[in-house]
């Protein structure tokens, strides 16, 4: 098991890891550090911040120390949006925060599974956005990491969706909903996520049907584009299956940490919501494989009756040869005794008898006859 360290120690070292080398040693110029890259302060990341107590926005601060400064009691909270903050921003809102070294890494390395775990009195969510590209027909995915603690809500965002400013303005203008804390937000920050999944699930439906119409339709590139859906599917069960989990989990505390009616309810919807789309996601998935199945079926079928009107053009081609092969055979063979007998030589045989002409026209009519007659029971004549 890991040991928590200080957050100092999780600074990365920048005199053991230098941007850039020094001066190479052929050169007469003397050794120069270069100079250490100014960072960014936290608040650079920030993108929204506030202060509330009672459901209404009493502060704005500049900063994080202000935001916590700004809180007058324990009934009031913090509410506070970073934008893909770097290491040392995350880091040094983590140290105002007193947030656990675990989940700061989790929020630095992101590209992590939607998950829900609890470090001492502080909530540590993942959250996988997904929102539908009308203009290339592909779902675009975001990651949302939320830090939700007593008196404050921390939300890490590390890409476009989810709009979290949507959400605070529906906060906002909820103070009785708002007022019951960073629970709210929380439930809140998760309802849009959800209902996000609505356009996605809508998008991918539609796409499904077009993809319907043109295995149906026979068109050749039809099975790249089940693949390439397929692989969407199966990417949005990953953001949304983990969700069912999570919410149950998050109900099973309520007793424990005695979260209010009203709070339960909401997330009792969020749970509704959050069933269907999975539901739906897992119903496409098995759509799609079996599409892939017809596919594959209606491509076999095709070329099965390709191949048959190739054989019955064949089984033609042959008959026709076999019927100028016969002909051949019976017009070789008058062709052969005329050709013996049209030999100019002295001492051939019956060359001066007066019945050699019938008898040569005879035996070309007799082999005719009957090489006809071999062919004809044969069939091919």
């Amino acid at each position: 098991m890991r040991q928590k360290r200080p957050f100092r120690e999780l600074l990365p070292s920048r005199a053991a890891n230098p941007s850039h080398e020094l001066v190479p040693e052929h050169s007469m110029a003397p050794h120069q550090a270069p100079p250490t890259p100014a960072i960014a302060p936290v608040e650079a990341s920030v993108v929204n911040s506030g202060v509330y107590r009672d459901g209404f926005r009493i502060e704005t601060p500049s900063n994080l120390a202000e935001a916590l400064r700004s809180l007058p009691d324990a009934s009031s909270m913090a509410w506070i949006g970073m934008y893909r903050p770097d290491a040392e921003q995350l880091y040094a809102a983590a140290k105002q925060f007193g947030l656990h070294e675990l989940a700061v890494e989790d929020a630095i390395v992101a590209h992590q599974r939607p998950k829900l775990e609890r470090y001492g009195d502080t909530l540590f969510v993942v959250l996988r956005a997904a929102r539908y590209l009308d203009e290339t027909e592909r779902v675009d995915f975001g990651e949302l990491h939320i830090f939700c603690g007593p008196t404050f809500v921390l939300t890490v965002r590390h890409s476009e969706s989810p709009n979290l400013s949507a959400v605070r303005a529906r906060m906002e203008s909820d103070p009785d909903l708002l007022r019951l804390g960073p629970e709210a937000v929380l439930y809140a920050i998760l309802d849009a996520v959800v209902d996000g999944y609505a356009p996605v699930v809508a998008g991918l439906q539609n796409d499904i049907d077009e993809i319907e119409t043109e295995v149906f339709s026979g068109d050749p590139k039809v099975s790249r584009r089940i693949y390439e859906l397929t692989r969407e599917v199966i990417e949005f069960q990953r953001a949304t299956r983990p969700l069912l989990d999570m919410l149950s989990g998050l109900s099973a505390g309520f007793e424990k940490y005695k979260t209010d009616e009203e709070l339960q309810k909401y997330l009792r919807d969020v749970t509704d919501h959050a069933t269907t789309v999975v539901e739906r996601a897992d119903g496409f998935r098995q759509l799609l494989g079996n599409i892939l199945t017809v596919n594959a079926t209606l491509v076999s079928q095709t070329q099965n009756e390709e191949m048959s009107a190739l054989t019955q053009a064949s089984y033609a081609q042959n008959e026709e040869i076999k019927k100028v092969s016969a002909w051949a055979a019976i017009l070789f063979a008058p062709t052969l005794i005329g050709t013996v007998y049209g030999m100019n030589f002295d001492s051939m045989p019956e060359l001066h008898w007066a019945g050699g002409y019938p008898m040569a026209l005879g035996m070309m009519m007799l082999t005719c006859g009957g090489l006809y007659t071999i062919f004809k029971r044969r069939g091919w004549l």
